[in-house]
């Protein structure tokens, strides 16, 4: 009778900004908890329902993991992806066309020249593979002195322990098969700060 109630816009509003740092989402009623705690009690009654479900409930996990780190979600990031030193180091690396990612096609072409028969092939297969190492190495080089001198310049008071390994295995990989997936385009310029 004397209680006073809220305008239905005024609920709207409340709803659409969610509040900083809270969770996203409005808490469960008690009744939807209620329900929901039922349901996971539910057991099934035999094994092979029981692993139908577990497969379902990881396969969904799996591919909301999948879609997070796809989308650039650092809640769903692995441990060793976290952080703004990470986050420069991806883009670090994805800015630069670097031969390594070219590893895998000039070995194919290689080994597909060294099994012709062809004596003259074989040996273009042993200098294709022979270069390859040299320019392997020394791109990978190049990268770990560049790499060091801008975070030593950017992140003068962050630890850099495993950023070349962080670095090298990320370059080593195909630019379309990286995850978290690139944010940068090749020769793209960086951003100035990482602290967002």
């Amino acid at each position: 009778m004397f209680k006073r109630t809220k305008s239905p816009a005024a609920d709207e509003q409340a709803a659409a900004e969610p509040k900083p740092g809270g969770k996203g989402r409005p808490t469960p009623t008690r009744k939807e908890a209620e329900a929901a705690a039922k349901a996971r009690a539910k057991a099934p009654t035999d094994r092979r329902e029981s692993a139908r479900r577990q497969r379902e409930y990881r396969a969904e996990e799996s591919r909301k993991i999948r879609q997070g780190m796809k989308s650039g979600d650092e809640r769903y990031f692995l441990p060793r992806d976290r952080g703004r030193v990470r986050r420069f180091i991806r883009d670090y690396v994805d800015r630069r066309f670097s031969i390594v990612e070219m590893v895998i096609p000039l070995m194919i072409v290689g080994l597909l020249l060294g099994y012709t028969g062809n004596s003259a092939l074989v040996q273009a297969s042993s200098m294709v593979l022979l270069a390859t190492v040299l320019f392997v190495v020394t791109d990978m080089l190049l990268l770990r002195f560049r790499l060091r001198r801008e975070l030593k310049a950017r992140f003068p008071d962050e630890s850099l322990k495993g950023t070349t390994y962080y670095a090298l295995t990320r370059s080593m990989q195909m630019k379309f098969m990286r995850l978290p997936k690139a944010r940068v385009k090749i020769g793209q310029p960086l951003p100035e700060d990482y602290d967002r």
